[in-house]
């Protein structure tokens, strides 16, 4: 895989990873603190969505830290078939909670409407792209490497 192109891959799985890290550690340790205030202070969007559920809470925080496991994997593996593998396993997570949040925006004002679509949409656009095979100087797309 070209030089630019595979920093450019790395960049993705960081921003996964970093995205994980950051829901997946609230979530899995401070469970009603992520329900009440997720994602920030001021906002509540996992509240609005329904009852408290500590035992779902804390098994999205694992889901996610354990995404953050294969994208530092990925990150440090620095192949194609690693970040291939790794924006697979995050684009059916992204992908199933896109369409969820975007069947169920009508309990948010606007601005979390908007703002919820955009990340989740740009998160589930860096998993495809991160599974996306780099093409070589000739055309010809590299083949994975381990």
């Amino acid at each position: 895989m070209g030089e630019v192109a595979m920093t450019v891959k790395r960049w993705m799985a960081g921003v996964l990873a970093f995205a994980a890290a950051y829901q997946g550690t609230w979530a899995a340790v401070f469970p009603l603190s992520f329900y009440r205030d997720f994602p920030g202070p001021g906002l509540h969007w996992v509240a609005a969505l329904g009852p408290y559920n500590e035992h779902l809470t804390r098994d999205v925080g694992a889901l996610n830290l354990a995404l953050m496991v294969l994208s530092v994997w990925a990150l440090r593996r620095r192949t194609q078939e690693a970040m291939v593998v790794t924006g697979a396993a995050w684009s059916i997570y992204n992908a199933i909670h896109f369409l969820w949040h975007v069947l169920h925006l009508e309990v948010f004002r606007t601005i979390d409407k908007i703002s919820v679509v955009t990340i989740l949409a740009g998160l589930l656009v860096l998993s495809v792209l991160l599974m996306l095979p780099v093409k070589q100087s000739n055309g010809v797309a590299q083949p994975a490497t381990s």
